[in-house]
């Protein structure tokens, strides 16, 4: 397919993250690979790259509609910058040795990061759909007025850093399940608190996705024409659309790729 279509494609893409927080590479990522034929490294690189201006955007417009929490993501990103630069080191390692075939491993491991991500939030999704009344037992929130709360945060931040480092995938996604599990966020803020971690986290792995030297300028440029009015687009509406269906659908739909990805028939 050719790359004058993929403004288009991003501009949808913009603005399901300026709505929902989600699917920024967890959507452009598979896009690149299944639509546009481009090598796994080199996706993933550029997407890190492209997802930036997107979430810095979205997370400006959130943070003058006041619907972030500031601390939250101060704590997050202190665990999850270096996280990430691991993850982008662990890359370097593999492309020096040249043991093993980067394309390959990226492939699978985007595809189970999405995989394991979608599951975790459709299942979660699902029995709060249909089962409005059950009571699960309540993960321990994470309280960032006390030291203990703040390593809390600070290690899943690493942990999921270190991700997000290695695959692109999950800046916004697998965030925003912890935002809501260990941090019990308001609705309101939930989004906007997810958009500007990942706009914080995003900006020093693509620093180091640079430094690997996969990032192709022209998937980049085209990605940002068409992400950047969809996102600002998608962070207005963001207060209107109903979550609930528009996550059970992105989900649903990052299921398929994912699928798609891990299976041994590949690309």
């Amino acid at each position: 397919m050719h790359y004058s279509l993929l403004p288009v494609f991003s501009f949808f893409i913009g603005i399901v993250v300026g709505l929902t927080g989600i699917g920024g590479a967890s959507l452009i990522t598979p896009m690149l690979i299944f639509l546009f034929q481009v090598p796994p490294s080199i996706a993933v690189s550029s997407d890190v790259v492209a997802a930036t201006l997107m979430k810095f955007v979205g997370g400006y417009k959130h943070w003058q509609q006041r619907t972030v929490d500031v601390q939250v993501v101060k704590w997050l990103a202190f665990g999850s910058v270096p996280g990430s630069l691991f993850g982008v080191g662990i890359l370097h390692f593999i492309k020096q040795t040249g043991e093993q075939n980067l394309d390959d491993i990226l492939l699978h491991l985007v595809g189970m990061m999405i995989l394991f991500m979608s599951l975790l939030a459709l299942t979660q999704l699902l029995v709060l759909w249909f089962f409005p009344d059950l009571k699960l037992p309540e993960l321990p929130k994470f309280d960032l007025t006390t030291k203990l709360g703040c390593v809390y945060a600070m290690s899943v931040g690493a942990v999921l850093g270190c991700l997000v480092g290695l695959t692109s995938v999950s800046s916004g996604s697998m965030f925003a399940l912890v935002l809501i599990a260990f941090f019990q966020l308001e609705t309101r803020k939930l989004v906007g608190t997810d958009i500007s971690q990942a706009a914080i986290l995003l900006f020093f792995t693509s620093l180091g996705h640079l430094t690997l030297g996969t990032v192709d300028w022209s998937l980049v440029l085209p990605i940002w024409l068409g992400s950047v009015p969809g996102v600002l687009l998608g962070a207005k509406l963001c207060q209107l659309a109903p979550q609930r269906p528009l996550r059970f659908i992105i989900y649903t739909i990052l299921l398929m790729a994912s699928y798609k990805l891990v299976s041994p028939v590949g690309v």
